[in-house]
């Protein structure tokens, strides 16, 4: 029988394309000509800006970039995003949907405990933003979540168009306006003076109704108007126009800041989002290399350097208070974080944004950078070479892993270096050259991890083409005993995943599963993510509240990295069943203690 043996410390990936010059994560080294000059923000006041021409970025990537299928995040991972976006400089970071769950509840007020108080020498910290309807309870839940911040934000919401009030509310507009006003003088009662509201729909309502509704939120005292392109639908021109009417129709919208919120179903956002601006808009709501529903959000990095680079000339001077040095390591965060495989094409932050292959364009390089790059990839936190000289080989210490991990945005605790350093020296004695992408597969799959639940210890593979496919793998459990199990599957790694399953005993669904290589070559690491979803008994676990209104199932996306695509599979899978063990584990344990808490509240009654 034709058969191979794979094991976790062995096996190759055969992968030979061919790859272009990639830039990597650094400290910027040159400063483009035109990159952004620092400038000190405006003091924060909800209702107004003392600089006319700045502009707030409003970061949504922890809320609607999440709801993006497979994106799921665990609260530890929000908090690290929530963190680099603010080393990144966002105004407002909107943290979640607090009453989704209570794990999403839990992230946000963690975010605006920690995140929300951690003041910047120059007096920065950014607003906590909580989502809510219109409802006095989510209203309330989110309130509470974000009020610890030092600056705390209710975003609420309804919808205003035909389709959506008669199909989806079942409302009349009369009674959509008295839900909005009513939401945000209950705001207000409980304390909460920055409150955003936004029409959902806008691009598709009526103005001379939007007119209203707006002018009545504004009367019952919302200080930002979100005017959102819920489905992609407007045109520049169109929505640029939409944002110069509304200043100048709606009662009081002086006294407010307006903000613009484009989905990019037409592939649009970022150009209706500038637009808007220019319209009067003078806050961007945006994600993280545009993740979101559907076709995604307007993508931070690319308005912010469209700012950056035309704001001045083309814009009427609009800037921003964004560091971009910190633009890569938060893209590759997210990507990480989320499992959104960032597309190799994708402005700024993509792996060919600063790549060259072509003769005629590497002609021009050589002679002046100039001649094809509008921007110095190092003012967003990227650089092309390793100015000490330092390559990476089996001859390599700790000190050298890391430098260079310091130069491409990594400053590691001990516990993770030494964890990183192990699977370096691993993989130098497999491999000749160690690349940075290599280095940041690693870091991907020993640090950007959720909370450890089972640990994959061991893995060897049986397959062939004369016989069944059988794994048998060795993990160690939450109660630190290692435990081996075998399975037999249609393939290796569904084998590995079976024996997985055997031990682990959580009933899941591998809703996706893809492979890549991390660089060239037949030594190349395999980078594997899956998507996984509650099954059987468990799927009804999965089930949260939607800020559209019904239940939406969670999903939760795993990674790993190994040379061997079997056991970078088992990585990745053991990666997501992790995550969605431990949000199964806290949503249980917190309706445990909601349901002691109702106990106690009704002996205390009866008492």
């Amino acid at each position: 029988m034709a058969s191979c043996s794979v094991k976790l410390a062995g096996g190759k990936l055969a992968v030979g394309r061919r790859m272009p010059q990639r830039c990597h994560r650094g400290t910027a080294v040159r400063v483009s000509a035109a990159a952004p000059e620092a400038r000190k923000r405006p003091e924060y006041i909800p209702n107004r800006i003392d600089d006319p021409n700045y502009v707030r970025i409003f970061d949504t990537t922890l809320r609607d970039g999440e709801q993006s299928p497979g994106a799921t995040l665990t609260s530890k991972e929000k908090l690290e995003i929530a963190k680099k976006l603010s080393q990144l400089g966002v105004d407002i970071i909107e943290a979640g949907f607090p009453i989704a769950s209570p794990d999403d509840f839990e992230a946000v007020r963690a975010i605006a405990m920690d995140v929300g108080n951690a003041v910047d020498s120059d007096g920065y910290v950014p607003v906590i933003c909580g989502l809510s309807r219109t409802r006095d309870k989510d209203l309330e839940t989110a309130w509470e979540a974000v009020r610890h911040a030092k600056l705390p934000r209710v975003h609420t919401f309804i919808a205003t168009s035909e389709i959506h009030m008669k199909y989806k509310l079942r409302m009349t507009p009369d009674q959509v306006i008295e839900n909005a006003v009513n939401a945000v003088k209950h705001l207000r009662s409980m304390g909460c003076n920055d409150i955003e509201f936004s029409p959902e729909d806008a691009g598709r309502s009526d103005p001379a109704f939007l007119y209203e509704i707006l002018g009545e939120v504004i009367k019952a005292g919302a200080t930002t108007l979100n005017i959102p392109d819920t489905t992609g639908w407007t045109l520049p021109h169109e929505f640029q126009s939409l944002i110069a009417k509304i200043k100048a129709n709606t009662p009081g919208a002086d006294n407010v800041i307006i903000s613009t919120h484009c989905q990019n179903d037409l592939g649009l956002s970022t150009a209706n989002s500038l637009a808007g601006a220019m319209g009067g808009a003078r806050q961007i709501e945006c994600t993280i290399n545009g993740i979101g529903e559907r076709a995604g959000n307007a993508s931070l990095e690319e308005v912010v350097m469209a700012i950056a680079l035309r704001g001045r000339d083309q814009m009427d001077g609009l800037w921003t208070g964004i560091r971009p040095v910190h633009i890569a390591a938060a893209s590759k965060m997210v990507s990480d974080y989320s499992g959104m495989i960032v597309q190799p094409h994708k402005a700024i932050v993509g792996a060919n944004a600063f790549a060259h292959e072509s003769g005629i364009h590497q002609d021009g390089m050589l002679k002046n950078r100039d001649t094809y790059e509008i921007m110095s990839p190092e003012t967003i936190g990227l650089t092309r070479a390793d100015e000490a000289g330092i390559v990476l080989g089996k001859h390599s210490g700790r000190n050298a892993l890391n430098t260079r991990l310091s130069q491409l945005g990594f400053d590691l605790p001990e516990d993770q270096l030494n964890d990183v350093f192990r699977r370096f020296k691993n993989l130098a004695d497999r491999k000749k050259n160690i690349t940075d992408e290599d280095v940041l597969a690693l870091v991907n799959d020993e640090v950007h991890q959720p909370t450890v639940v089972w640990v994959l210890e061991d893995l060897q593979v049986v397959c062939g083409s004369m016989g069944m496919p059988t794994a048998t793998v060795r993990m160690r459990g939450p109660d630190g005993i290692s435990r081996i199990s075998s399975g037999i599957g249609s393939g290796p790694v569904d084998a590995a995943y079976k024996a997985i399953d055997a031990l682990v005993r959580v009933q899941a669904e591998l809703a996706d599963y893809s492979v890549n290589s991390v660089t060239e070559g037949i030594e190349a690491l395999a980078n594997t993510r899956v998507v996984i979803r509650p099954a059987g008994k468990m799927a009804g676990e999965g089930y949260v509240d939607s800020y559209k209104g019904g239940k939406t199932q969670r999903s939760f996306s795993g990674s790993g990295a190994d040379e061997d695509i079997v056991v970078s599979s088992a990585r990745a899978y053991v990666s997501a069943l992790n995550k969605m063990i431990s949000y199964i584990s806290a949503k249980s344990a917190t309706a445990v203690a909601t349901s002691s808490m109702d106990g106690s509240s009704q002996e205390a009654v009866a008492a």
